[in-house]
């Protein structure tokens, strides 16, 4: 049984933000081990939307487990609101488990989390720094193809994580017993700037990519000049300005704890990218 949108399985695992950085790399693991997968998103067959309640109940008929990716982030305003209504749904529901990914360092993600806890679900909590695809799958990338990284908070140091360690340590917590009642709290080997960061990138491409600081102010100028929507431009700016300033730099034992094994390190991570070409800028760019 491995139809995406089967319904009628209480082995089913709902995976929210199917088609995002995490969650699609934890239906893919799920479906390639032969795990009956629903993918919780706009434009599955089940459809379902942070923005339209209607679509949830939905979308946890017939579900075992959820894994729950909230979108845009933790941090913006109504989140809490949302995994409150979420948990108490899934509870209806018949849901048993249920694993969230949250953010290192933001006060709104710790007030999920409790939520969580308290949802009365068996529950795992995979609590994150910094994701390291943000530089190949998300706002950063453009920057790279262009050769000029420019951000705020370039001295402070960052454990960017992959986010093929967290889809491990989220499938582990998923589908095995042992890791109800933890936090796993995961983050890379080790801390780098984000000028460090963009160096690497540049010795993994072979090309030049300068990294040029900015204020806030600048940063916020800049992406309102690029036609970034607002609320973007405002999450942005907190996260840069909050979970990026320091608070997070310490590594943790997270993904050891969680499979025994050290995490990916940011170099492994620039060398597989570099490789597969997605930072390749063709001759007429």
């Amino acid at each position: 049984m491995t139809n995406k949108d089967t319904a009628n399985s209480a082995n089913t695992i709902l995976v929210l933000g199917g088609t995002g950085k995490t969650g699609g790399r934890v239906a893919a693991r799920l479906t390639a081990s032969g795990v009956p997968v629903r993918l919780g998103s706009r434009t599955a067959a089940i459809p379902f939307d942070w923005t339209d309640r209607a679509t949830w109940t939905p979308a946890l008929a017939g579900i075992g487990t959820v894994y729950l990716s909230y979108q845009p982030d933790l941090a913006v305003p109504g989140a809490p609101a949302d995994i409150k209504a979420l948990t108490v749904r899934a509870v209806a529901a018949g849901v048993r488990r249920i694993v969230l990914l949250s953010g290192r360092g933001e006060p709104e993600a710790l007030e999920c989390e409790a939520i969580v806890r308290d949802s009365g679900l068996e529950w795992t909590v995979v609590r994150c720094a910094f994701f390291a695809q943000n530089f190949s799958e998300g706002a950063f990338a453009d920057y790279i193809l262009a050769g000029e990284v420019a951000l705020p908070s370039g001295d402070v140091p960052e454990p960017f994580v992959d986010a093929e360690d967290i889809a491990e340590v989220a499938v582990a917590a998923l589908t095995s017993d042992g890791h109800t009642g933890q936090v796993y709290e995961l983050t890379g080997p080790r801390a780098l700037t984000f000028a460090e960061a963009t160096a690497e990138i540049a010795r993994a491409t072979g090309r030049e990519i300068a990294f040029i600081p900015l204020s806030r102010a600048e940063f916020v100028a800049s992406l309102t000049s690029y036609g970034v929507p607002g609320d973007e431009v405002s999450l942005l700016d907190y996260l840069f300005g909050t979970v990026l300033d320091g608070r997070n730099s310490a590594t943790t034992d997270g993904v050891f704890r969680a499979l025994g094994r050290a995490p990916r390190d940011f170099a492994d991570y620039a060398r597989d990218v570099a490789l597969s070409g997605v930072w390749s800028v063709t001759a007429d760019a």
